[in-house]
C-alpha cells in the first residue's frame, strides 16, 4: 500500500525561534507550546485565534499543565520548575545538571501516573552528556537513561505498557517495556529508523491506534509509523523544513497540531519558508488521546 500524504495548514504565524512541545489542555481548550530559544511559553486559543505568551529568563525545553489548579511544570535550561500562570512566578524544584552548564533540558511529557519525564542535551557539542529524568509527583527525581546526545520525543502506547523514546542523532525511535505502577523501563529495542536524507526525528506523539507520529527536523514533515513493523504508513507535509513536534488536540482529539522552528535559517531559506516558526494543523483522520498532566 502506498503511503498517503496530507498537507498541514498554518494557523498561527508565531515566528518562533524554536517552537516545540505542543500539549493540548482539554480543560481550557487551548494548546500549550514553547519557544525554546525565544524563552517563551505560549497558550494558543483556536476559537479566538489568539496566542498568549509568557516571557522567561532562560530557555524552556518543555511545559506541561499540572493536574490540580492552573499551573505548569517546566523543564527549563536550569532544571525543573513550577509556574503559576496567574502571577507568572517561577518556583524552582531541582536542577540535576547544575554542574553541566553546557547542557539544557529539551523535550518532556507526563505519563498516566502523573510523572514528568524530561531529558537534556549538550548545546555546544554532540557529546553524549545528556540524560532522561523522571520527576515523580512527590518531587523526587531519578535518572532513567544516561549517555544521551539530544533527548527528544516521548510517548506511551495506548495500554501504557510501552514507552517510546527518541535520541535525535541516532535517527531511531526506541521502545521500552513500561511498568506503569513503578514507572520503570526495560528491554530496549529499536522500532523505527528514519531514512537517510529525511532529517532527524524530533518530537513525537502516539495516536489511539498505537501508531507513532514523528516530526522530522530537516524533513519538512511529520510521518506516521507502525512501531510493530517499522513501516511508514503516511506523512503530513509541513511548509517548514525544521518540523519539531506534534500533538493531538481539539474537542475530539482529531486535530494534529505541529510546531516548527526558524533558528539557523538564512535569509534565502526564510524567503522559501516564510512561515517557519509557525504553528500548523491538519485533520489526519485518526484520533489521539487526552494529554497526561503532572500530578505534583
Amino acid at each position: 500500500m502506498e503511503p498517503w500524504q496530507l498537507t498541514a495548514e498554518l494557523i498561527f504565524d508565531g515566528k518562533a525561534v524554536l517552537g516545540e512541545g505542543p500539549v493540548w489542555d482539554h480543560r481550557s481548550g487551548r494548546l500549550l507550546w514553547v519557544d525554546i530559544e525565544g524563552m517563551r511559553i505560549h497558550h494558543y486559543d483556536p476559537v479566538q485565534g489568539t496566542d498568549r505568551s509568557i516571557q522567561l529568563d532562560q530557555r524552556v525545553g518543555a511545559a506541561v499543565p499540572r493536574a490540580e489548579g492552573d499551573g505548569l511544570v517546566l523543564a527549563l535550561e536550569h532544571g525543573f520548575h513550577l509556574l503559576d500562570l496567574a502571577t507568572e512566578q517561577l518556583t524552582k524544584l531541582t536542577d540535576p545538571e547544575a554542574g553541566q552548564p553546557e547542557n539544557r533540558f529539551n523535550d518532556g511529557k507526563c505519563d498516566e501516573a502523573g510523572r514528568f519525564w524530561a531529558g537534556t542535551m549538550n548545546r555546544k557539542s554532540n557529546g553524549p552528556t545528556g540524560a532522561l529524568y523522571c520527576l515523580e509527583p512527590d518531587g523526587t527525581l531519578r535518572k532513567a537513561i544516561d549517555g544521551v546526545i539530544c533527548s527528544n520525543g516521548l510517548g506511551w502506547s495506548p495500554d501504557g505498557r510501552t514507552m517510546y523514546y527518541i535520541d535525535s542523532p541516532t535517527k531511531q525511535v526506541v521502545a521500552y517495556d513500561y511498568d506503569p505502577a513503578a514507572g520503570a523501563i526495560s528491554n530496549r529495542r529499536t522500532v523505527v529508523t528514519i531514512p537517510e536524507g529525511e532529517g532527524i526525528p524530533d518530537g513525537m506523539t502516539v495516536d489511539g491506534d498505537g501508531m507513532l507520529w514523528v516530526a522530522q527536523w530537516g524533513g519538512w514533515r511529520v510521518s506516521r509509523w507502525n512501531p510493530q513493523t517499522g513501516e511508514r504508513l503516511g506523512f503530513v507535509r509541513v511548509p517548514a523544513a525544521q518540523t519539531t513536534s506534534c500533538a493531538f488536540g481539539g474537542p475530539e482529539w482529531d486535530e494534529l497540531y505541529i510546531t516548527t522552528a526558524r533558528t539557523g535559517l538564512s535569509e534565502e531559506q526564510l524567503a522559501q519558508q516564510p512561515h517557519a516558526g509557525g504553528l500548523f494543523r491538519v485533520k489526519p483522520g485518526v484520533k489521539g488521546s487526552p494529554a497526561c498532566f503532572y500530578g505534583g
